[in-house]
């Protein structure tokens, strides 16, 4: 009988997601393949060190004990096989069990992750984000420059999620764009009994929800972290409870800056869509970039309109990738 991956949490992620390889990314990227891979052949006996998603990475792999496997990493890859090398060695070397891998060689990886099963994929690279969010897949830019894991709640895994067009649809969103915050105020009082339409990141949230259900020696932590203030709170409390999902934290934060509230909460991963909150949350710990939902369409008045964003969310250029 063959491998299954069913009934695990599978992450998909790219090698330079899991771990450090900014410098020899600049290779990468001015398109000379050939000195990119001689380069990482060069070094395939030194260990590269851990990337943004690496402490996440780790944490979901000790909820695997024994016979009982509960969580799939796969790295999934534009680099080349003979580079795929060094991401196994540097795996191996801290003590990273990953067995399974998808190197495309510079060609978008993300046609994998149905094959895959993927609850998540991780990447620096927009474009397979993108793809893979509009192929149904929950999946993050990760922001290179973000601090790492503060590595202080070892038992835990702590995961930050922003709310419309992360956890829920940007429904609300379009209306306060299309209305301003009046009318976003009043839809949501008027629908306040209506669950909001589930979001890309949805399954990733009740798929790690069945692993807090499990006896596990790493217990799982999530935090709901939204722009939305009162009277707008409810609504999104309201869809959790239909969606029979309980997070250990909600903030709701009506504007404030999320990157001094995530310091408090120490996550091992935050996801976004808004930019300008990714921006504050790099600073603090590890971030992703959702790119879905209005905010991350291209906007006509993109320019009389930045710095507004639902309930005062801040709207920024968009990052290199």
């Amino acid at each position: 009988m063959p491998y299954s991956l069913a009934n695990q949490l599978v992450v998909a992620i790219s090698s330079r997601a899991l771990f450090d390889f900014e410098s020899e990314n600049t290779l990468f990227e001015s398109g000379d393949a050939t000195a990119y891979k001689a380069l990482q052949l060069k070094l395939l006996d030194k260990p590269a060190a851990p990337g943004v998603a690496y402490a996440l990475v780790q944490k979901l792999l000790a909820l695997n004990e024994g016979d009982t496997h509960r969580v799939e990493v796969v790295i999934l890859s534009r680099n080349d096989p003979v580079s795929g090398l060094r991401a196994f060695r540097s795996a191996e070397y801290h003590g990273l069990t990953l067995e399974r891998g998808v190197f495309t060689q510079g060609r978008p990886p993300f046609k994998y992750l149905n094959a895959l099963h993927a609850n998540l994929f991780l990447s620096m690279n927009e474009a397979d984000v993108r793809d893979a969010l509009a192929a149904g897949f929950p999946a993050a830019r990760v922001y290179p420059q973000s601090v790492h894991a503060a590595g202080r709640h070892p038992d835990e895994i702590r995961i930050a999620f922003d709310g419309d067009a992360v956890l829920f649809s940007d429904e609300a969103e379009r209306i306060y764009q299309q209305g301003g915050l009046s009318a976003f105020y009043r839809h949501e009082r008027d629908h306040v009994t209506r669950p909001l339409p589930p979001g890309p990141f949805k399954p990733l949230l009740e798929a790690l929800h069945r692993l807090q259900r499990a006896e596990a020696p790493v217990r799982l932590r999530t935090a709901l972290v939204t722009a939305r203030s009162a009277p707008a709170h409810e609504r999104a409390i309201r869809t959790l409870m239909d969606w029979q999902i309980e997070v250990d934290e909600a903030m709701f934060l009506g504007g404030l800056e999320k990157g001094p509230f995530l310091r408090e909460f120490e996550p091992d991963f935050f996801f976004d869509d808004q930019t300008g909150h990714c921006v504050s949350g790099a600073l603090a710990v590890p971030t992703g970039q959702v790119m879905a939902g209005v905010a991350n369409e291209p906007r006509q008045d993109i320019a009389q309109n930045q710095g507004d964003t639902i309930a005062g969310e801040i709207q920024m250029p968009a990052n290199r990738t």
